[in-house]
């Protein structure tokens, strides 16, 4: 969300876009990603016009990224996540579609998220972990 609307991380994730455009996202990135611009614009905090441009970015990025369908494999590696790590259910899926994407190998591979526990998770598993929020890796 951060590269459709402007926010705090949002320089940070350009710039880290436009370094490495190739990006593998979860199959329900998309679902994710526009609730929380339906959420924005319910509190106000974006116009329609906004939203709808916003939107329109949305489905330009993610016509151009990898996106890793819901499998059996993301679904044992979700349940697998779910006992080893504090993760709710959507964040579990997140971490094990990026687990199938780097063929359980995450050495080198870059997971960037602002939640901590998730962040925490995919640390753990392996993951060059990057918090836009905090400008940096963690």
């Amino acid at each position: 969300i951060l590269l459709c609307v402007a926010q705090e991380g949002s320089q940070r994730a350009m710039a880290w876009h436009q370094e490495d455009p190739d990006v593998a996202a979860w199959w329900l990135a998309p679902v994710e990603c526009a609730s929380a611009l339906h959420r924005l614009a319910r509190e106000g905090t974006l116009t329609r016009e906004a939203e709808g441009r916003a939107a329109r970015l949305l489905t330009a990025l993610s016509s151009a990224w990898h996106e890793v369908l819901p499998t059996e494999a993301v679904r044992q590696r979700a349940l697998r996540a779910l006992r080893v790590h504090p993760l709710r259910a959507a964040d579990a899926t997140q971490l094990a579609a990026a687990l199938v994407w780097a063929e359980d190998n995450p050495t080198g591979a870059t997971f960037l998220t602002g939640d901590k526990r998730l962040a925490e998770a995919a640390r753990r598993e392996g993951f060059t972990v990057l918090d836009p929020q905090a400008g940096h890796g963690e």
